[in-house]
Parts: C-alpha cells; sequence; structure tokens
C-alpha cells in the first residue's frame, strides 16, 4: 500500500511541476491569483514550486528520503487545501492553477474548488500514510539501509513465532542454535 502511495503522490507531482516548469510566468500568475502572498513571496513561490514538487516526486518514486518528502508532499497538499478553500471562502473565481495555467477565470467559467479540495485532500492522507509507514517495498531507502529492516516492509513478517529477532527485525541462524550462541 505504501508504495503504491508513493508512486500516485509521485505522479501527481512531477506532472504538476512538470506542465508548470516551463512556463514561470504562468505559474507566478497562478500564486497571485489567490491573493494571500505578498508579490515577491508569491513570485519566488511561483518559480520554486514546480521544482519542489518534481524533486519530491523523483524522491517518491526512488523511494529515497521517502519520509522526509512524504513530509513535504502532505504539507504541500494540505497548503493547496488551505488555498483553495481561502478563494472559494474570499468568492475568487480563480483556476487553482495545480496542473499550469491559473489565474482569474474568464466569464461563464466555474471554479471547481471542491473537486480540487478533495482530490488534494486525498493526496494529503496519501502523504500521510507514506510519513506513518515509510519507505514501502521496493525504495532505495531499504536497499540503501537506511531504514530498520522492519519499517522497509509494508507488512510485520519480520519473525517466526518460535523465534527471535536480532534487533534489526531478522531473525538469524544463532537465535536457533543455542551452542553457536554459546561459541561466539
Amino acid at each position: 500500500m505504501t508504495t503504491l502511495a508513493r508512486l500516485v503522490v509521485a505522479v501527481v507531482l512531477i506532472v504538476a511541476g512538470w506542465l508548470k516548469i516551463g512556463t514561470p510566468a504562468l505559474s507566478i500568475q497562478a500564486v497571485q491569483a489567490y491573493e494571500l502572498l505578498p508579490a515577491q513571496v508569491a513570485t519566488a513561490v511561483g518559480y520554486g514550486l514546480p521544482i519542489v514538487e518534481i524533486v519530491v516526486g523523483v524522491l517518491l518514486v526512488a523511494g529515497l528520503l521517502t519520509r522526509a518528502a512524504g513530509v513535504v508532499s502532505a504539507l504541500l497538499m494540505l497548503a493547496f487545501v488551505v488555498g483553495i478553500a481561502s478563494a472559494w471562502a474570499r468568492g475568487l473565481r480563480i483556476d487553482c492553477g495545480c496542473f499550469g495555467g491559473g489565474g482569474k477565470l474568464a466569464a461563464g467559467q466555474s471554479p471547481s474548488y471542491f473537486w480540487e479540495i478533495l482530490r488534494d485532500g486525498g493526496l494529503f492522507l496519501l502523504g500521510v500514510w507514506i510519513i506513518r509507514f515509510a519507505p514501502g517495498r521496493l525504495s532505495l531507502d531499504s536497499a540503501l539501509g537506511l531504514v530498520p529492516a522492519r519499517a522497509a516492509r509494508d507488512d510485520d513478517e519480520d519473525a517466526d513465532e518460535s523465534g527471535e529477532d536480532d534487533g534489526g527485525g531478522r531473525v538469524t541462524d544463532d537465535d536457533h542454535r543455542p551452542d553457536m550462541k554459546e561459541s561466539l
């Protein structure tokens, strides 16, 4: 489940970042449309957000620094939910700019705030899952030994019922042979 959560969040972040990175002016415009940040901060966020989204997405795909990437992804999604809810509550009629574009909507266009909040809220929950159960299977964190063996698995099948683990979640042959323990 954790690997699937990582991949879903990663794909969304990479696609969103990729669609914005080539058009920084539109990304800045989208951030400014929320009317939440001073102009200079909105400009910095507009430039930086696509890069952060892509980097965090790549880290999640690779399963590298998974818990930290999960924290950043959850915080991003929470910020997006708060920003969209704020725009909705203040009566702004904007495109969220989540996947490029953004800014004020043209006459006759309606915002889709409810669905955007629902989507980003779901992605926030996946980010929380990633934080709690990181790194999941098929991760560089596990392959590089950056997490204990027990945390590297989605399920808790680390010790058989009669054995003891070696502190890292693995049952060793020495645990079943008292004569080996004594000779060491």
